[in-house]
């Protein structure tokens, strides 16, 4: 091959090339082919966030006795219990037992609060003032006294009216009694516990008006030892039906011992006297605290003032004896289906007191604020009043 051959060939070597390089550079700004990419997955179903579960209710209690008294706060501690399964998780319920009047009480309920209660409920008349106090420096928590008068924004008050517990059983006493003496084992005297000892006695009289009562006071609610001594004098005097006003069943417990009668009071003490037992007045809580639990939950809370008896089904006479007669039976039967229906008056007139003064005028029936206010004896109760003499 000639030089000139070798020339023609290498120049139309170069001259693909730079056509070649043309059209690489032609399609410089186009994407290099790439994959196919995969075809998009149909989006996660997503459902809302759960709402956040509120923070359960704390409730506290104060007790002004042991749980184990048999009576007054064993009564309140039952239907707390009941109160506890009705709302289940929406609550949480706590307590504190055998608080002193006074000074503790403040103590303990401030406790409580720092503890995060938004309900407490107080269960003695001696717990009002403290719990009236530690109230006014907490407006965002509920408190709900047993036994007292006096409220706040943020406190109200609720009872049982128990003196128609001892008015039913009183007609009960009546019938049983032998020797037409009775006696009353008594707490603290204020009108609380005046009224039932007069209901008590009033209620004698009416399946026997010759009976007549005699008290022994011990100035304590808890106290068995002095119940106790208070019992057994009263029988040594000649007493042979006994009733109670305080917390423990160490009257029903003396009464058995000495072969005598006597009754249960506040819950069903039938369990500690059987042979003496004639029937136990109790109160049933549950149905006042379910409500109150109730309103807090809804926002529906308000203050005020409750007093709730037979008619509400928070008083009641269980347990009576085998041997009470059919005619008391009836009598008391007739007595708490009156009250029940609102239709019958324990307090009516006219009503001396055991001085012969008259309290209540013919036919007059006795409100509530009269009820409250009741710091004498009715005829048929033997002495005076502790401290009746310097009014």
């Amino acid at each position: 091959m000639t030089d000139r051959r070798k020339r023609s060939l290498l120049k139309l070597a170069m001259l693909a090339a730079a056509t070649s390089a043309i059209v690489a550079c032609g399609k410089k700004d186009e994407p290099a082919p790439t994959a196919a990419a995969p075809a998009p997955s149909p989006a996660a179903e997503t459902s809302a966030p759960a709402p956040a579960k509120s923070e359960p209710l704390k409730v506290g209690f104060v007790y002004v006795g042991p749980v184990g008294d048999g009576g007054w706060t064993f009564a309140h501690d039952t239907a707390r219990q009941a109160v506890q399964k009705e709302f289940g998780d929406k609550i949480v319920t706590s307590i504190v037992e055998n608080v002193p009047e006074g000074a503790d009480t403040e103590r303990v309920v401030r406790d409580l609060v720092s503890q995060g209660n938004k309900l407490i409920f107080t269960t003695s008349f001696g717990f009002m003032e403290p719990t009236l106090k530690v109230a006014a420096d907490h407006p965002d928590v509920k408190f709900e006294h047993a036994t007292g008068y006096k409220t706040a924004p943020n406190m109200r008050t609720y009872d049982s009216r128990t003196y128609e517990g001892a008015y039913m059983a009183g007609v009960i006493a009546g019938a049983m009694t032998k020797s037409n003496t009775l006696g009353v084992v008594g707490s603290v005297p204020i009108p609380e516990v005046i009224r039932n000892i007069n209901s008590f006695t009033l209620g004698a009289q009416l399946t026997n008006p010759n009976i007549k009562t005699r008290v022994v006071w011990v100035n304590d609610w808890h106290n068995p030892p002095k119940e106790t001594e208070a019992a057994t004098s009263l029988i040594n005097g000649g007493a042979d039906v006994l009733f109670q006003n305080t917390d423990s069943p160490a009257v029903l417990k003396t009464a058995e011992s000495m072969g005598k009668r006597a009754f249960g009071w506040d819950s069903d003490m039938t369990a500690y006297g059987p042979k003496a037992h004639l029937g136990s007045a109790i109160i049933n809580w549950t149905p006042y605290y379910t409500k109150a639990v109730g309103e807090v939950l809804d926002g529906k809370w308000a203050t005020g003032q409750s007093w709730w008896g037979v008619k509400e089904g928070a008083m009641d006479l269980v347990s009576l004896a085998a041997d009470v007669p059919a005619e008391a039976k009836a009598k008391l039967d007739e007595v708490k289906a009156g009250l029940k229906a609102g239709t019958y008056h324990i307090w009516k007139g006219p009503l001396n007191d055991n001085a012969g003064k008259q309290v209540l005028a013919a036919d007059q029936v006795g409100d509530d604020k009269f009820l409250g206010g009741i710091t004498f004896y009715v005829k048929g109760v033997e002495g005076q009043v502790p401290g009746g003499d310097k009014k």
